[in-house]
């Protein structure tokens, strides 16, 4: 169905109207259920850009599926983005149904290989969303991932896997994606990865960022200290800019926990840090370092970072290779 959602907002903090199509279902030989995809939209524009975005694997049912992250959806939407948003095999509801599939519990080759699937099938869910039809650019293609979302989008984005099923390293680089945001993703591998629940993610340490060469923007809170991971700290966090060639770019978000403020759903009492204004900033610097990406020579990323990371409350620092 198509639903007016909350509306997003303008850098002006104007509201936008944004509409949003779920689910569009594409069925996948192979898959054990059908691919369902979220499409949220601003209402007017055309030769609109396209975020794909990865949702992560944190404790709520719903929030890791199509229906999560609307504070982020619902802005980059705003800012003149298609973003298309599946479930992915590893949520939570669909736990019942996969279970016992390949690649569980994990589920780390088919998480990329839903975008592929979305980006092959985009003439589909552009004719299938009502008032969409014509209106997606199908150049100008980006990523966003968050937790292990963010996981996801190294791969998509030129990381290698170290398969120990089978010792091969394996490469899910999607060419047609031109830029990439990882919020809070996972960090390096080995010794370092120590924590309790290492051993049952194992896989999230088998990556090698540095053959992940499409630009991104790497996005780590100061305070997210995922010890059940790793004693390292929240610089574990920054792993994928600190490991990974240029270009590169690193946002440390002053103050800011793994829900980076809330991003995962409005008022979600999983969030350990919740900040509105951060949120909002986060979803504007994200948006600009795209846009920008997108079309070089622009001056978005260069304001946002001004506005936002500059002056005598900065929500946090920014470096680049």
């Amino acid at each position: 169905m198509t639903t007016p959602t909350t509306p997003g907002t303008n850098d002006q903090g104007t509201p936008v109207p944004v509409l949003s199509y779920s689910p569009v279902v594409l069925p996948v030989p192979g898959r054990p259920v059908d691919l369902q995809v979220r499409v949220s939209a601003p209402a007017t524009g055309t030769n609109l850009p396209v975020i794909l975005l990865s949702h992560g694997h944190g404790p709520s049912n719903n929030l890791s599926s199509l229906n999560g992250y609307a504070p982020l959806a619902n802005s980059w939407a705003a800012h003149g983005f298609v973003v298309l948003q599946p479930t992915h095999l590893t949520s939570r509801t669909l736990a019942h149904l996969v279970a016992d599939a390949p690649g569980a519990p994990h589920f780390w080759r088919s998480r990329a290989e839903d975008m592929t699937h979305i980006l092959d099938r985009l003439d589909v869910i552009e004719r299938t969303v009502p008032q969409l039809a014509g209106r997606i650019d199908h150049t100008k293609i980006t990523l966003a991932g968050h937790s292990l979302g963010g996981f996801t989008a190294a791969l998509l984005l030129g990381a290698g896997l170290n398969d120990t099923s089978t010792g091969n390293t394996e490469y899910l680089l999607e060419p047609r994606i031109k830029a990439g945001v990882l919020l809070a993703a996972p960090g390096r591998g080995g010794e370092t990865l120590n924590g309790p629940m290492a051993a049952q993610w194992s896989v999230i340490g088998a990556v090698d960022f540095s053959t992940m060469t499409t630009p991104a923007l790497v996005v780590a809170g100061d305070k997210d200290d995922s010890r059940h991971f790793t004693d390292m700290g929240p610089d574990w966090h920054a792993d994928p800019y600190t490991l990974a060639p240029g270009p590169k770019t690193l946002l440390t978000l002053f103050d800011a926990e793994h829900g980076l403020g809330g991003i995962a759903g409005y008022d979600a009492a999983e969030t350990t840090d919740e900040n509105p204004e951060r949120v909002a900033a986060l979803a504007r610097l994200t948006a600009a370092y795209l846009h920008t990406q997108l079309h070089p020579g622009t001056p978005a990323w260069r304001t946002a970072c001004e506005e936002l990371t500059g002056g005598s409350d900065p929500v946090g620092r920014v470096e680049s290779k």
